[in-house]
């Protein structure tokens, strides 16, 4: 075999490891654009974590679960949240690429670890697109009948979701639900940093809501309504706090738009923080309002801060909440998205599935076929499926991805501690333990419904490895060659790469630019 034409398969099988020395293959029609700066990112992370958290679900779990101590349900959420949150900010700033979870279990843990994060995180994103699109649907009809003004029965939702009084079969699609996501689909292929000014201004617009919320609810609060605090004891604090979780990450998918960020090493670990810290410090401050106006009983579950302030009289400032709060959730859907499509991206990018996905546009810079794929599969999802089956969908590989993550962080750190990281996660390795336990625990809480969708798209997923994903990655095919002959680096004459003398095989070569005798200084403990 010519020199600079040897495999780089199969190495360790399975579980080869992708170099962090590795040039990232050119997509055909160009790569990613670098249009997102800091504060870009913060807001792309803020409004995936703040949606119907803080305007649906802080009621409901201070009324049925909580009480006012659902204040330390979010914070217990946030704490186990943020265990996994300084796990990918060390991630992101060491390994700036495209993917994720996807591309850091890759890296650290082998090829088959990371294609099954990448395959379910596929799904979870998606579905994540359809169950809100769904909910601002049902928002969107509950307000157009308050004006007077009823939608065909045909578009009004998912076949099967009829409510009482309406002929069953009566509905076909939710339109509404489909357009929404359609429209997400489109705004993303525009460019990321078109994207991105839609974003930031929608994310503005949630931060005033709930600034407004807190600055004027705070004038009706009685502190009366706070006691008893514990109605529910401990039990019910942290069964909130397991429920509540789902609200409080996002950081996860904006985390996968790294190779968009200007300057990803710097930015996108305090992207990530900021994101979090910014997103507990609104929910404490709204649930502490919430819980201080009504008495936890009185609560509304479903349009909590709405009935609140109808219940002091400011029912126009309930309307304008609600208004604000379904614009708002478009965020969620967004970030979501974008992170689907980029997973979707780095995979393809790989050779785990077919190059053709990676295509990006030449004008934009951004994978317009996976875009739209994610378009059209998550309109189908919301069009013609019952929320609650969508919503199914959407738990369990989140939490395998933090599981994943936190293990693979501690095993970077001890198997190459040399390698210049711009943060470090503190407490190693107390803290990451910490978000693989919380995570594991949630696991447990899910039904084995969802363990049965789960197992079903796992299965599939590893049919596709073994018949396309292993014989056709990156991993397996012939090095380029270099000029003055041995391989590009990947290849077997790069330290990183399997076979090869030196490192390990996989991901423990050098990081570009070489690696450092030890953390740069200031880097953090």
């Amino acid at each position: 075999m010519a020199t600079g034409q040897q495999r780089l398969g199969p190495g360790r099988g399975i579980f080869r490891r992708k170099p962090f020395d590795s040039v990232e293959e050119a997509t055909e029609g160009g790569g990613l654009a670098k249009a997102l700066g800091l504060w870009q990112l913060t807001a792309i992370g803020v409004g995936a974590i703040i949606g119907a958290g803080v305007f649906s679900l802080a009621g409901a779990v201070a009324n049925e679960t909580a009480g006012p101590a659902v204040l330390f349900s979010f914070l217990i959420a946030g704490i186990a949240s943020a265990a996994a949150a300084f796990s990918y900010a060390e991630f992101a700033g060491l390994i700036p690429r495209a993917g994720s979870a996807y591309t850091y279990g890759y890296m650290v843990l082998g090829e088959i670890v990371g294609w099954f994060i990448g395959w379910d995180l596929l799904l979870e994103y998606v579905a994540i697109v359809s169950v809100v699109a769904i909910g601002i649907s049902g928002y969107f009809d509950f307000f157009l009948r308050g004006i007077g003004l009823d939608l065909p029965l045909w578009m009004a939702g998912a076949p099967g979701t009829e409510p009482a009084g309406v002929a069953d079969g009566s509905y076909k699609v939710n339109l509404f639900a489909v357009l929404l996501c359609l429209g997400i689909a489109f705004l993303l292929t525009r460019g990321v940093k078109n994207a991105a000014r839609f974003e930031t201004v929608f994310v503005a617009l949630k931060i005033a809501i709930v600034l407004l919320i807190v600055v004027v609810g705070v004038f009706f609060v009685d502190t009366a309504n706070y006691s008893p605090f514990f109605p529910f004891g401990a039990g019910g604090t942290l069964a909130g706090a397991a429920l509540v979780f789902f609200a409080v990450f996002g950081y996860d998918a904006m985390s996968t738009a790294a190779e968009e960020s200007k300057d990803a090493q710097r930015h996108m670990p305090k992207a990530i923080i900021y994101s979090l810290v910014v997103s507990m410090v609104l929910y404490v401050l709204a649930c502490l309002v919430l819980t201080g106006m009504q008495h936890y009983t009185e609560i509304d579950p479903t349009a909590g801060f709405s009935a609140a302030f109808a219940s002091v009289g400011l029912g126009w400032l309930g309307n304008v909440i609600a208004i604000g709060a379904v614009l708002s959730i478009l965020t969620v859907m967004f970030t979501f998205m974008l992170g689907a499509t980029r997973v979707w991206f780095a995979m393809s990018r790989d050779g785990l599935l077919p190059k053709w996905f990676a295509k990006t546009d030449a004008k934009h810079h951004v994978p317009v076929r996976v875009t739209w794929i994610a378009g059209v599969v998550s309109a189908v999802l919301a069009g013609f499926f019952p929320i609650i089956e969508v919503a199914e969908l959407t738990n369990i590989g989140i939490l395998s991805a933090f599981v994943v993550v936190c293990i693979a962080v501690i095993v970077l750190r001890y198997r190459r501690p040399d390698l210049p990281r711009t943060f470090r996660t503190p407490g190693m390795p107390v803290v990451p333990a910490i978000g693989v336990v919380f995570s594991l625990w949630l696991i447990s809480f899910l039904g084995w419904h969802t363990w049965l969708r789960f197992g079903i798209w796992l299965l599939i997923g590893l049919i596709i490895y073994f018949a396309y994903s292993y014989r056709n990655s990156n991993m397996n095919r012939p090095a380029p060659a270099v000029p003055g002959g041995g391989a590009a680096p990947g290849g077997p004459s790069d330290p990183g790469a399997p076979g090869a003398a030196g490192p390990p095989a996989g991901g423990d070569g050098p990081p570009p630019g070489g690696a450092a005798s030890g953390p740069p200084p200031g880097s953090g403990g």
